[in-house]
């Protein structure tokens, strides 16, 4: 039995074989393959993702991260002799000034300036940061995101190795909102005929807003659970979801959240308010297993690196014995993990049509 007030990062590790990562997206979108978990009970079934309409019911709600990725990696060079510099801006801090990680550092001092894009975008060292992160000031003719557009990349995760031919294939169908560093991943499963057919049948989907950040990648490092600090993500709420969500709580139905952004941003609202309203903000909630969940029935995502904050908020939310068991299946059965992996569904599913 695991002891919840001693949890280590070492109880969450699972023995993954480097071929199941997977470094391409399967298409179409919604054929990548669904493990279904009873959250009661742990059993395990096996289906594909455009099979989801079968565990929804009329009534329910699908919440979803609208955030898109912003093509944040730009390559350029020093302003005064032409010398190499990468940037990956990481966080916005005010109007054209972000937080950057960026190589080769030695060249980023404090008044350096560099040049992108032919000239399209400059920049300015403002700030070192402890960690070795710069704050920079970007300067360019009109929205510097339709800038990075024309110019910037996007950055994968560091697991992916491939190239990806078709960059929209790390942005979800339904994606609007630009800010995030990473994709939320659980939604890349979905097409839009998929979201049409479940509107049809009566299922709503509802939008919140999370910017992804790059800490998303960032390993726990403290042994003991409860010491790791979560980094700081802005969201968003929307009086319309409050309003969905709370009618389907009223009528009986499940709340689904989307992913563990999705599901992040609405324990977060309702930890702040007992309730949930509309809101935004930044939040740095950290689920683990004896979180009481508020707000979600149920949770759609996809499997996740080892000893990882999210496989940590996955074992809150379907128990920490089913998670291990549902990842050593996942294993065995050679279903594909992370980004661009295969989904799994956890929900009470004893009432399901």
């Amino acid at each position: 039995m695991l002891d919840l007030s001693d949890l280590k990062k070492s109880d969450f590790y699972y023995e993954l074989p480097e071929e199941l990562i997977a470094q391409t997206p399967i298409e179409p979108r919604n054929h990548s393959r669904l493990m279904v978990i009873d959250r009661k009970t742990g059993e395990i079934s096996h289906d594909r993702f455009y099979n989801l309409c079968k565990y929804l019911k009329k009534g329910d709600t699908l919440v979803v991260n609208d955030s898109r990725v912003l093509p944040a990696r730009i390559y350029g060079g020093r302003e005064s002799n032409g010398s190499f510099i990468e940037f990956l801006l990481l966080e916005q801090r005010e109007q054209n000034v972000w937080e950057i990680l960026c190589r080769p550092g030695k060249k980023a001092k404090v008044g350096s300036r560099f040049i992108f894009g032919g000239g399209k975008l400059t920049a300015e060292i403002l700030e070192v940061l402890e960690d070795g992160n710069r704050v920079a000031r970007f300067f360019c003719d009109g929205s510097l995101y339709q800038i990075l557009d024309e110019i910037g990349q996007t950055p994968l995760p560091p697991y992916i190795t491939k190239k990806l031919e078709n960059k929209e294939r790390y942005q979800t169908v339904y994606s609007r909102e630009t800010g995030s560093a990473a994709a939320p991943t659980a939604g890349l499963h979905f097409t839009l005929e998929q979201l049409d057919e479940l509107k049809k049948m009566g299922v709503n989907i509802a939008r919140v807003t999370l910017h992804v950040g790059l800490g998303t990648f960032r390993p726990v490092k403290e042994d003991k659970v409860s010491e790791h600090k979560m980094h700081s993500e802005f969201y968003v709420l929307p009086q319309e979801t409050a309003d969905i969500i709370n009618k389907t709580k009223e009528n009986g139905g499940r709340v689904i959240a989307v992913g563990t952004t999705s599901c992040r941003t609405l324990e977060s609202v309702y930890k702040k308010h007992g309730k949930i309203v509309a809101d935004e903000g930044s939040t740095d909630i950290f689920i683990y297993p004896g979180y009481k969940f508020g707000a979600i029935d149920g949770l759609i995502t996809n499997f996740h690196l080892p000893e990882s904050t999210l496989i940590m908020l996955v074992s809150a939310f379907a128990g920490y014995e089913n998670t291990m068991n549902a990842y050593r299946v996942a294993v065995e059965e050679r279903y594909r993990f992370f980004s661009f992996g295969d989904a799994m569904m956890i929900a009470d599913l004893g009432e399901e049509s």
